[in-house]
């Protein structure tokens, strides 16, 4: 009985610590964006479950991220860098414009997006959700 009293003790303590992770991103709903871009078309959907890439004849890849860097000494929503856990190559950086167009449709969105994958650069727009 002692040995599983400790060890139900052991994987509380452990499952604390994984939650309380500071670069495990936990975002809140004002943190959830989507981002897309044409030429060639893709998608990011950036979600508390993580970051999820789509593009056209390929099978959706889901990577987790840390928290979001944010520019010093600017407010917070106006720069956001998602870094890809594992993959440090893969970055996506959000940035608050005026406006950024798709060149497809006449949709204006609030942020411009880049997305690198290794040695890909992939540039879109981007709004929250």
């Amino acid at each position: 009985m002692k040995f599983l009293t400790s060890a139900i003790t052991i994987l509380g303590i452990a499952a604390t610590l994984l939650v309380s992770d500071p670069t495990i991103a936990q975002s809140s709903k004002n943190e959830e964006f989507t981002a897309r871009g044409t030429e060639p078309f893709w998608s990011v959907t950036v979600s508390k479950r993580g970051i999820v890439y789509n593009s056209p004849g390929n099978k959706p890849q889901t990577f987790p991220y840390a928290a979001p860097l944010k520019a010093d000494g600017r407010p917070g929503d106006l720069v956001r860098v998602y870094r890809f856990r594992g993959r440090e190559n893969n970055i996506l950086i959000l940035k608050k414009v005026s406006s950024c167009g798709d060149g497809m449709s006449d949709i204006n969105y609030p942020y411009s997006a880049i997305l690198m994958l290794g040695n890909k650069v992939l540039e879109g727009c981007a709004e929250k959700k």
